[in-house]
């Protein structure tokens, strides 16, 4: 299980992702305990925002419990959505 630290940062953010969702494109940034999170992955096809976003969920909401997160900005795609994206 992933330690959770009172701080973490984005590479801490990617790193949890990464080792949880495989073979997806993953950005993080933050500011703060603020993070804003792009993932492009075929495990998004067929799935509605909300089911994406409880993928997302799912793998930091230990962190998002402690505090350690305080908000996430998401932004989920298929890698079809995220060529055809305006």
């Amino acid at each position: 299980m992933f330690y959770v630290s009172k701080k973490m940062n984005s590479e801490d953010v990617t790193t949890l992702l990464e080792n949880t969702l495989s073979d997806c494109q993953i950005e993080v940034d933050s500011q703060g305990s603020h993070f804003n999170v792009l993932v492009v992955g075929d495990l998004f096809e067929g799935k509605r925002a909300v089911q994406r976003q409880q993928l997302i969920y799912a793998v930091l909401n230990e962190c998002i419990s402690s505090g350690a997160i305080h908000a996430v900005n998401m932004k989920l795609f298929t890698p079809q959505e995220w060529l055809h994206r305006t």
